[in-house]
């Protein structure tokens, strides 16, 4: 298996679990429930496949020569994937409400939607 059919497996893995990550924290915050250990170590889970990812993907850009189709945009969807939710994390100063967890939720489905662009950008 090469490189570049596990960086396009992984790409698959990555929003399918941006939705269901989203899919699970509406359901909690429709519940009224807060932010929990469980919800924050899916999102490190999902963080680090995006870092993977994003390595992968670099190392086919430098390495490899393979270029996706828009590259540059390719590229800038690829860096903010990386950057968002460990941002978002900052920005919420350890708040485990259920608002949090709205904000979390949304945030997730909103990265399912980058996903989704970034695997259309790459083709």
């Amino acid at each position: 298996m090469t490189l570049t059919t596990i960086h396009s497996i992984l790409s698959n893995t990555v929003w399918m679990f941006y939705l269901a990550l989203g899919l699970w924290g509406l359901f909690r915050a429709i519940r009224k429930q807060g932010v929990d250990g469980g919800y924050l170590g899916a999102m490190v889970i999902i963080q680090v496949l995006v870092l993977l990812q994003g390595l992968m993907g670099g190392y086919l850009w430098l390495i490899d020569g393979a270029r996706p189709g828009r590259g540059g945009i390719h590229v800038l969807y690829g860096l903010f994937s990386i950057v968002f939710l460990p941002f978002l994390f900052a920005y919420q100063r350890g708040d485990d409400s259920d608002r949090a967890q709205w904000v979390y939720a949304l945030a997730c489905l909103f990265m399912f939607g980058v996903a989704e662009r970034l695997i259309t950008t790459g083709v």
